[in-house]
């Protein structure tokens, strides 16, 4: 018998003057609140084998490490008698790009914020851990259902933004410049569980489609498209069941698919169908996908039920450097990734985020070249550690014009960033890098993580996997096929991908739009074979999870780094230098209402 719980908590907290996490822009900051932000949590309990799992989908830009380290203290702490752990806890993000930023403790992600946001940290923490106690408490005898369905291709609800890098995939369809709503992942499956007397309990569907129908110039907290869907869908299902049934609207393989596709001459920036008015774009692509989930549940009802049985597994692996097998690569035998480093591609944004000017950006690219045609002239007279750096580095992330090499803290080749050619007074950015580095809190860690945890947990013939990133439509078909030609082979028959889940570092591309250069491959930070590196690494996993669980070999010695109290306290968000700056930039005081 399968027991299954859900519940969730409110997560918004309104802070004055924190930046919004996801466009990585110093302008983008909290004043106001215009939805609230939810995490809801789901548990499942198999009362056979008493294995439990715990999976979370919260309304906030990504799962960061520390946030996931976070929540197990929390229910550690807690609650010990649940016994939910690492492994068998999934936390989950839908991506919104208008939630408050300022809880990863690796450096880059908070130079926007700016700074590690304490308050933010703890109200994302406390409300994910009490959702899933609060899930734990409710559960029910339950059974569940399974049923997906497809986007028409008129619908105006995702659009491949990198259409160039999309038809460099030999397996895809090609389509022009107005053919983008044809170059994505069209699906949506959802799993339903219910009540032994025939009612839902909770939903969760999972459709990829980026979550920035509000765009960078917003300044109010905002669940955006995905949000609006999930509370559409949850009203309708009150209404005809009489009773609350959660709904998670969450993340699939998003990478390369955004919900805008109409060019504001204005703004500089291609928006959702109704322009500048943007709430109304997101309600009306929430509508598109709250439709869609409707029909998908209706679907559900009539599916057959979800096989019993439960199990979960979860390994470290050190993405900056690892091997790829040869049938993902192919056939290349020394293929390899390496540690993190983001391209110009990356800093000059999206049509719908846009980031550095053109002019900025060919100016990086001259500076670019000149730093590595110096670094193989002193190559020569320089230590054998520093000319095999520069060449493992240069052989894996291959055509990408490197700005940051997170992993070695270097901006455009110097780790003497203090003193970096740009001033401070000339970009925002640099002057919170440089004021960051000089008090010692960006001189010993790496910038973004090194180490990323992957997971999976198995339900019946489903297989939910956790992805620590953003896939692109094309990885994440690959990656499903390398898991499904393995779990196949233990009865699972579905493979669903729920990205932004227990830690971030970025973009995977697949080698062939890593090429191009866009701004996921710009953003594929561990180089051209990321992909493969993922497919090599989720196939190991996959054939340890076909062996009884005493038997599996799964990592859990390598780990991402731990940061002092010290260092975070360092580099935390204080409103009266933000208060500061912005005013500096004429945005007034963030403090004032």
């Amino acid at each position: 018998m399968m027991l299954c719980g859900s519940a969730k908590k409110d997560i918004t907290l309104l802070k004055k003057g924190v930046g919004m996490m996801g466009y990585g822009m110093w302008f983008n900051i909290v004043k106001d609140v215009e939805t609230p932000l939810f995490a809801r949590a789901y548990v499942f309990i198999d009362e056979v084998s008493g294995k439990k799992t715990a999976y979370v989908n919260a309304e906030m830009a990504f799962i960061t490490v520390a946030v996931k380290r976070g929540v197990i203290k929390y229910l550690n702490r807690q609650r010990p008698d649940l016994d939910f752990h690492d492994d068998n806890v999934m936390l989950t993000a839908q991506h919104t790009h208008s939630a408050p930023g300022g809880y990863s403790h690796y450096g880059l992600y908070n130079m926007s914020i700016p700074g590690f946001v304490p308050e933010v940290y703890a109200t994302y923490v406390n409300g994910i851990s009490e959702a899933i106690i609060d899930a734990y408490e409710c559960a029910v005898p339950a059974k569940l259902r399974v049923a997906e369905g497809e986007m028409a291709t008129d619908r105006e609800v995702a659009f491949n933004r990198s259409i160039e890098a999309w038809n460099k995939n030999p397996e895809v369809k090609k389509y022009t410049k107005e053919e983008t709503h044809l170059a994505f992942d069209r699906r949506m499956t959802m799993l339903v569980a219910e009540g032994l007397d025939g009612k839902p309990l909770f939903t969760i569907n999972w459709f990829g489609v980026h979550t920035t129908t509000v765009p960078n110039y917003n300044h109010n907290i905002n669940a955006d498209n995905k949000g609006y869907a999930a509370h559409q869908l949850e009203d309708e299902l009150e209404k005809r069941f009489g009773k609350t049934v959660l709904s998670s609207f969450a993340q699939r393989s998003c990478g390369d698919i955004s919900p805008n596709y109409k060019y504001v001459k204005k703004r500089g920036m291609v928006m959702g169908k109704f322009g500048e008015d943007y709430l109304a774009s997101a309600k009306f692509n929430g509508n598109i996908q709250f439709e869609k989930a409707l029909e998908v549940f209706e679907k559900a009802q009539a599916a057959p039920e979800v096989s019993e049985g439960l199990d979960f597994g979860l390994c470290y692996v050190k993405f900056a450097d690892t091997k790829a097998y040869p049938e993902f690569t192919n056939g290349k035998k020394d293929a390899f990734t390496d540690s993190p480093c983001q391209g110009v591609a990356f800093f000059e944004g999206t049509a719908e985020g846009p980031g550095m000017a053109k002019a900025v950006g060919a100016a990086a690219r001259q500076m670019i070249k000149a730093v590595r045609a110096y670094e193989y002239a002193i190559a020569p007279f320089s230590t054998k550690e520093f000319q095999d750096r520069i060449k493992r580095r240069d052989k894996a992330q291959g055509v990408k014009e490197i700005l940051i090499e997170a992993g070695e803290r270097k901006i455009m080749g110097t780790s003497d960033v203090k003193n970096f050619i740009i001033p401070g007074w000339a970009d925002r950015g640099i002057a919170t890098f440089k004021k960051y580095y000089q008090n010692g809190s960006l001189n010993e860690k790496p910038w973004t993580p090194l180490v990323l945890p992957l997971q999976l947990f198995i339900i019946g013939e489903i297989a939910l996997v956790g992805v620590p990133g953003e896939l692109t439509a094309v990885s994440g078909w690959r990656l499903e096929k390398t898991l499904l030609d393995v779990l196949s082979k233990r009865g699972v028959k579905q493979i669903i991908i729920s990205t932004y889940a227990n830690a971030y570092h970025g973009y995977v591309t697949t080698f062939e739009e890593y090429q191009v250069q866009a701004y996921e491959g710009g953003h594929t930070v561990y180089g051209e074979y990321t992909l493969a590196a993922f497919q090599s690494r989720f196939k190991d996993l996959a054939e340890e999870m076909l062996k009884p669980a005493p038997q599996r070999n799964l990592d859990h010695e390598t780990n991402p780094v731990f940061f002092s109290e010290e260092e975070i306290a360092k580099r935390t968000y204080d409103p009266k230098t933000q208060e500061g700056l912005l005013k500096k930039k004429k945005l007034g005081n963030p403090l004032a209402g």
